[in-house]
């Protein structure tokens, strides 16, 4: 009779564990590499067509307002799987660095929590999470094996046909967590790909910050083809789990990881640079159909899937963002809950573009109507400086061959190489177009405002305006609080920071002269003992 009675309790908890398995909703993570808001068709961009983004704003919920935590992709991703600031990661919150296992992810969570996990295409990075003692890459394990054959500048991932091979390996009574991590739209385009497969130039519409050319649409719409491309296999994605009888419990969530790759977007705080598109669904736990305006940041999504996972969150490293699970049951469009009035961002070193590779610190606060920014170091060049040593200064030896400096105008990798820029320095004598050159690379001041309302290409800084004053004032406030409260070195740190440019860079370096600042200011150039290992071997000179 013990015997039986000891069955049955085993083959009860047994059925209740694989309920439990079968009722915690499943997670797909879609993000495209380098996406602005508002290129998509569901947001009315007529240049596009993204059916199965659009198919999950019309089963899910559409964010008109949704922000990155940084406008670069590693430190995003960073702190997208931590639910964290940029500068509460350390190491990680910058570009190509490394990533720390005691900042705990979502995918690791999750999968202790008896999820089956795993990622294809761009997991995070990039990055050194070797050096760390992580045994894989914070996205979960690859799958990444399948191939298809793709159009010039795109990956050669089928990435559809990966998360099929995921889908077949996870055991049935797991509930799941994937990761597509899209490397599309990345730089470089196929150039005129986008006019060869029949988009519509006259249909794209030009930024503010960029003239309006045939040369600067065409870009645009090779851009744009990638997004379509990125958008083929979620739809493919979303299919297969429909066919699997899964997508009613899947949180599907689609988004990106910073801004468009073209001057004065990817790699600032401007709003073409920090506002992402986002949509999410949850036909089986929140009602579909709706478009809401709250102002929410993407680690506000790493909290909506522990919520709605019922998983716990990291107590040593707690989360930074706030969930959007009751947002989502919501049956309201517009503003749901008024107290999201505000997101933080922030960015720090991106590439390696200036004196001794460092970076170019910025915070910012945006609301509904404004974007307050505060550039820390306005006295480096926020694009890469002008000019740098030659060719030969960016080898796999580290060692400098070329020791005199290049042409004007070749130092700008924080914008990342495009026929626009091209354009742009070509035409930089031009007395119409050169002020878009400018705008893209010039300094900056310490603070800059900025009306989104009636200038959402953030050409028209009213940060010295005497009528916007109290206004910057009650927002520099806010944004100082914030980054206080969360501990951000800029403001709470005894160096002032100077602790970001110590996090070694692992991906390749440049070299540039020595500016007049430095020269002036010697002790504004903190000690970097992981630059001064790689050093090149042959003195530069800047002559």
């Amino acid at each position: 009779m013990v015997r039986i009675h000891l069955a049955l309790l085993f083959v009860l908890t047994l059925c209740c564990v694989n309920l439990f398995s079968a009722d915690r909703p499943n997670v797909l993570v879609a993000i495209s590499d380098d996406q602005s808001f508002p290129h998509t068709s569901a947001y009315g961009y007529q240049a596009i067509q993204t059916p199965a983004f659009d198919r999950v704003a019309k089963t899910g919920v559409l964010f008109n307002n949704a922000f990155t935590p940084s406008p670069g992709c590693s430190p995003m991703r960073a702190a997208f799987l931590t639910g964290r600031n940029i500068w509460q990661i350390e190491h990680a919150g910058t570009h190509a660095s490394s990533f720390a296992s005691k900042y705990e992810v979502y995918q690791d969570r999750l999968e202790n929590a008896g999820y089956f996990v795993g990622y294809t295409g761009k997991g995070w990075g990039p990055g050194n999470w070797k050096i760390s003692d992580r045994s894989r890459n914070p996205a979960g394990p690859s799958f990444s094996s399948k191939k298809s054959k793709a159009p010039g500048g795109i990956s050669g991932n089928d990435y559809a046909a990966n998360f099929d091979e995921f889908l077949k390996a996870r055991p049935d009574d797991k509930p799941f967590s994937f990761w597509f991590g899209c490397h599309e739209p990345h730089r470089v385009f196929e150039k005129g790909i986008g006019l060869k497969n029949g988009l519509d130039p006259s249909k794209v519409v030009v930024p503010a910050f960029l003239p309006d050319t045939p040369e600067i649409r065409s870009d645009i719409l090779d851009y744009c083809f990638e997004i379509q491309w990125f958008d083929q296999h979620l739809g493919r994605m979303l299919d297969s789990l429909e066919k699997a009888g899964e997508l009613d419990n899947t949180i599907v969530i689609v988004t990106s990881d910073n801004g468009m790759a073209f001057p004065r977007a990817k790699a600032n705080v401007y709003e073409y640079g920090i506002h992402m598109p986002l949509a999410i669904s949850w036909p089986s736990g929140a009602k579909g159909g709706r478009v809401v305006d709250d102002l929410v940041n993407l680690i506000d999504v790493t909290v909506t899937i522990y919520d709605a996972t019922e998983v716990q969150p990291p107590e040593k490293t707690p989360l930074s963002g706030r969930s959007l699970v009751e947002l989502l049951r919501s049956d309201q469009d517009g503003i749901v809950e008024p107290t999201r009035d505000a997101v933080f961002s922030g960015r720090e070193r991106h590439s390696s573009v200036r004196y001794e590779s460092l970076g170019y610190p910025q915070r910012c606060i945006r609301t509904d109507q404004y974007l307050y920014i505060r550039n820390f170091r306005p006295e480096r060049w926020p694009a890469g400086a002008p000019q740098k040593f030659g060719a030969g200064s960016y080898p796999k030896t580290n060692v400098v061959l070329a020791k005199e400096l290049g042409p004007m105008h070749e130092g700008y990798h924080d914008i990342d190489g495009s026929p626009s820029l091209s354009f742009l320095v070509e035409n930089r004598d031009d007395a119409e177009l050169a002020k878009y050159l400018q705008s893209a690379v010039a300094k900056r001041p310490a603070d800059e405002l900025y009306d989104i309302q009636s200038d959402p290409a953030c050409l028209n800084d009213l940060s010295a305006k005497p009528d916007f004053a109290e206004i910057k004032a009650g927002l520099s406030k806010r944004l100082n609080d914030y980054l206080t409260k969360t501990n951000d070195p800029r403001v709470s740190g005894p160096d002032g920071g100077d602790i970001w440019e110590t996090y070694p860079r692992y991906s390749g370096l440049r070299w540039f002269p020595e500016p007049e600042w430095a020269k002036q200011s010697p002790d504004r150039v903190p000690k970097m003992d992981w630059l001064e290992q790689r050093r090149p071997k042959v003195q530069v000179s800047d002559k």
